[in-house]
């Protein structure tokens, strides 16, 4: 996913060289809420998800119910193709098993309100050249939006907006039924805009992207990777949680990110911008002084 981008991401994470024993500069930098950060610990390494309720908050709270039950633990990605995506979270592993729980109504698309910073990256426009749709970030989260005066006509004051399938999302799977999520969910390993709208994102991988493209490929892999435990930050022992922080989208160095991110895109003839071209730093000043030997749990074991 660090296609582009690549010098500015080196100059910020050299920037908080010096200060890794403190907190990175808040006005740069956001830690990741360990309530809704999501430990995906593999038999490949450990993938971690930050959550977004205010966006899938049925989706969120499966997730969170499942993996506080140990529901995920020992189950495998059953599915995994290249360039496209890795799925889970089957007891059965064929993909055609759930949980006891029933199934969830679709969260395909959000209400954004003023209390969801919107850092705008690119507009679309109508015939008339109005802003008939804009897109950009929230969070670690990539996604359009209607526009903000859209919000002034609502009943409830917010927008319909919707996240897109980009590297490293976290979305729920379901049979053909809208209506039909359950406990598995697939986590992208590579942009897939037809899926956007029609499947109910609920995350964004923070942390180990390379973890999720070491998985072997196959439907299913000859030795499909294993979910040793899937836990919620908060219920990881603080000896074994590692604090993140993520480039703030409301910050000018993102907006600076997003526009080299963009010249970058525009040298090649054959490619166009796309917010999934962008990648947002994550940075874990806590790992920056220790080697693999004090924190075991974030090796790489590979069959």
């Amino acid at each position: 996913m660090l296609r582009f981008g690549l010098s500015l991401i080196a100059a910020l994470a050299l920037s908080c060289a010096a200060a890794f024993a403190d907190d990175p500069d808040p006005t740069q930098w956001r830690a990741l809420d360990p309530d809704n950060t999501l430990y995906v610990d593999t038999n490949y390494g450990r993938i971690i998800i930050e959550m977004y309720p205010e966006v899938a908050p049925q989706h969120v709270d499966r997730i969170r119910t499942l993996a506080n039950q140990g529901f995920y633990d020992g189950l495998t990605f059953h599915r995994v193709i290249d360039g496209f995506m890795a799925q889970g979270g089957d007891p059965l592993g064929t993909g055609e098993g759930g949980s006891p729980l029933p199934d969830l109504p679709a969260e395909f698309l959000f209400r954004r309100g003023p209390d969801m910073p919107f850092v705008e990256a690119g507009v679309m426009r109508d015939n008339m050249g109005r802003v008939a749709q804009r897109s950009g970030f929230y969070k670690l989260l990539p996604i359009e939006t209607l526009p903000d005066d859209v919000m002034a006509r609502s009943t409830d004051g917010r927008a319909s907006a919707w996240g897109m399938h980009c590297q490293g999302i976290a979305s729920m799977a379901r049979f053909a039924e809208p209506d039909s999520a359950d406990s598995q969910f697939f986590l992208m390993r590579g942009p897939y805009p037809a899926l956007d709208k029609r499947y109910s994102i609920w995350g964004r991988i923070a942390w180990g992207l390379d973890v999720l493209q070491n998985f072997p490929v196959g439907e299913p892999p000859a030795n499909p990777p294993v979910m040793t435990r899937v836990r919620v930050a908060t219920a990881v022992p603080a000896a074994e949680r590692v604090r993140l922080f993520a480039l703030r989208t409301d910050s000018p160095s993102f907006r600076e990110l997003v526009e080299e991110t963009r010249r970058d895109v525009r040298r090649d003839p054959e490619r166009i911008f796309s917010l999934c071209d962008v990648q947002i730093p994550v940075i874990a000043p806590d790992l920056q002084q220790e080697t693999e030997e004090d924190r075991p749990w974030w090796r790489r074991v590979i069959p």
